[in-house]
């Protein structure tokens, strides 16, 4: 962690929160979600930055991975809990954040990951474990009535890498990784009145590159081309505004050059709030850069 690279991160940090904030506020009952997610998307390009992945707006049940495809119809709804999970970059430094917007009555929900967010970022220290933070998350949500989302976690941040070491779990766990002065991640817990597990959908929108291998068709080397400044990260369908890229992506998935990102799923009729913070550990305690 040099001077240039704790910018990278505190800029994409600052922009990222304000980016955030303004999306939120566009929310309302009526609202296309293709929009809206094409305009906060647009923001983060028309500063300068780029982003880490494909905005992600997950509604009510679904807990991640969902965003808009060509031609969106949707809108937001009367009742509706709206996660948005937005990622900005600034040469490959990642800001991850996320929250909730209520657009029912579930105050008591949104709050729930809100505070198990602030009282995680509270015990991050050299020193303390994983499972810490873990136990600090689980306690905030269930004391509220619901049950965090076991089998998602926060992770460890790098240059063009959104998802490392250490993992975050939200729920109480022996052990652990140690925190390190030094290390950079998001914490992320999910509060839910459902399971608190979450299983993938069919619906996929979003891929990124796992791969390198020779391709003969010209549309999935067209979209390799396209997908190669992103140095792995995420991209969005709509991205490639060609119908020929379907099958581009298909041939590509079945050959283990992309991977997708199917949309993830507590129980049907259940609702799920969501809130997300990028930290970088200090020697005393840590600095949040999407505050």
């Amino acid at each position: 962690m040099n001077d240039e690279i704790f910018t990278h991160y505190r800029d994409a940090g600052i922009l990222a929160a304000k980016i955030l904030r303004d999306g939120a506020r566009d929310i309302r009952v009526g609202g296309s979600y293709l929009e809206l997610v094409e305009t906060v998307e647009s923001r983060v390009m028309d500063e300068g930055a780029d982003l880490a992945f494909p905005l992600n707006v997950s509604l009510n049940e679904d807990a991640a991975h969902d965003t808009a495809s060509t031609g969106d119809e949707r809108v937001f709804a009367n009742g509706d809990v709206v996660k948005l999970d937005l990622g900005v970059q600034i040469d490959g430094y990642i800001a991850d954040t996320a929250t909730t917007v209520d657009l029912g009555d579930n105050p008591l929900l949104v709050e729930a990951s809100r505070e198990a967010l602030e009282a995680a970022i509270k015990k991050v220290r050299p020193g303390v474990t994983a499972g810490e933070l873990g136990v600090a998350i689980q306690h905030e949500i269930e004391s509220r009535g619901f049950h965090p989302v076991a089998n998602l976690t926060g992770h460890g941040l790098d240059q063009y890498i959104i998802h490392q070491a250490p993992t975050i779990p939200n729920v109480g766990i022996t052990g652990g990784a140690v925190i390190k002065e030094g290390m950079v991640f998001a914490i992320e817990p999910f509060a839910s009145t459902g399971s608190g597990r979450v299983g993938e959908r069919t619906r996929v929108e979003i891929y990124s590159q796992i791969g390198i291998k020779p391709v003969r068709i010209p549309s999935a080397r067209q979209l390799l081309e396209k997908v190669r400044s992103r140095r792995g990260l995420p991209f969005a369908r709509r991205w490639m505004q060609n119908k020929k890229m379907d099958l581009a992506i298909a041939g590509l998935v079945r050959s283990q050059v992309l991977w997708g990102y199917p949309v993830l799923s507590d129980i049907a009729g259940c609702r799920v709030s969501q809130h997300e913070h990028t930290l970088i550990v200090t020697e005393d305690g840590c600095i949040v850069t999407t505050r």
